[in-house]
């Protein structure tokens, strides 16, 4: 093992001094290889600490300039840096803090085209994008590479932070298999973010890139953390590999980067859309309201429905509808609405029961996102 410089010694001391990281553990995170997709208000405060804890060799993917609207969160950037791209700035920063770590930038949007050769070349991926797109694709490309990925997400007053390894549990589409309508999926820049929640987010992502790197402590393998900022409270759920997952599955329906039109449509799968009637979250309130209510049956996961959920649904996961069909026997001449997350899984539960001869069913179209930015915005939005 290299011998550390007096500089390095006294830099890195409190490390030094961990039985968990010692000498062996600096030695790995100097050797370590660390990409973060997008250096905004996540990956502003993971870089920072994770240049400072001595990761040798931390990537940065990012296309866009310094804004004066980013200087609320991301906390690189001063304002004399507006106009200058983020990755120059950051490199600057961060080489400023700690010279050990060499600063590689990738000053590109990665697409499919170049996602498998960046992503590739690390040991850890740390997702700090706010766009599905790049969520799906670097989640993706992760599984494919054999590399971990760190995810974290931030709107408002919340944050959500996860370790996806498809070597030993669920990848992000076994929790989020489809993505939402656009119209309902809105960025920071379109619902806003306290300032500082970005800073427990990405500082919980950066902790657990270094536990990864270290072999040390239990990673957020198969767990989802949620963070509520205003009720300061943490609240942790199980996650469950699919094993019809479309890309980490035992039949994978998807095996290369894609771009998000396309990934739209596989979603779709063999199911005609046209062919599911659907109803907006607005009308099936009036509907629940009515003599005539129709059943609605929520096919989520189990720690969905402890995240949120629509008062009087009955759940069947969709995993068991198949073997669950006796239970909704009555409703089989009776108008039945079906709901998920966005509509996705949803659709397909519709399939499965108007195949069951079920003759009025009907698809809730933006799932229950729909319902609580349309009737009810008092659930959790997650």
């Amino acid at each position: 093992m290299p011998a550390f410089t007096p500089e390095q010694i006294e830099r890195y001391k409190r490390h030094l001094l961990l039985d968990d990281v010692g000498a062996a553990g600096q030695r790995r995170l100097l050797d370590a290889r660390v990409l973060i997709v997008g250096v905004g208000g996540l990956g502003s405060p993971a870089a920072l600490y994770l240049a400072a804890a001595g990761v040798g060799r931390l990537g940065l993917v990012d296309f866009d300039r310094v804004d004066a609207s980013n200087l609320q969160r991301q906390v690189l950037y001063t304002t004399a840096d507006v106009g200058r791209p983020k990755v120059e700035v950051a490199r600057e920063r961060l080489t400023a803090l700690n010279p050990d770590v060499e600063v590689v930038v990738h000053e590109t949007r990665l697409e499919a085209a170049n996602a498998r050769e960046i992503i590739g070349a690390y040991d850890v991926v740390l997702d700090g994008t706010d766009t599905f797109p790049s969520r799906y694709l670097t989640s993706d490309v992760c599984v494919w590479e054999k590399v971990p990925l760190v995810y974290g997400s931030i709107m408002r007053f919340e944050g959500q932070v996860s370790v996806f390894d498809a070597r030993s549990g669920p990848c992000y589409r076994c929790l989020f298999p489809e993505p939402p309508p656009p119209e309902l999926a809105p960025n920071c820049a379109e619902a806003g973010v306290l300032g500082v929640l970005p800073g427990v987010i990405g500082t919980l992502q950066a902790t657990e890139v270094v536990k990864l790197v270290l072999e040390r402590g239990e990673p957020l393998i198969g767990r989802l953390m949620v963070y509520d900022a205003l009720a300061m409270e943490f609240r942790s759920f199980k996650i469950p590999r699919d094993p019809d997952c479309a890309v980490c599955g035992g039949a994978p329906s998807i095996t290369a980067p894609i771009d998000y039109e396309a990934f739209c449509a596989a979603q779709s799968g063999t199911v005609d859309a046209d062919a599911v009637p659907e109803i907006t979250a607005q009308e099936l309130a009036g509907r629940l309201a009515s003599d005539a209510a129709p059943l609605l049956i929520d096919v989520r996961e189990p720690w969905e429905i402890e995240t949120a959920r629509i008062e009087g649904a009955r759940t069947v996961p969709l995993g068991e509808l198949e073997k669950r069909i006796s239970e909704l026997e009555e409703w089989r001449e009776r108008p039945v609405v079906v709901h998920c997350h966005h509509g996705g899984r949803s659709r397909r539960a519709c399939e499965t029961l108007r195949a069951h001869g079920f003759a009025h069913v009907e698809n809730l179209a933006g799932g229950i996102d729909a319902w609580a930015v349309q009737v009810d915005p008092t659930i959790v939005r997650y």
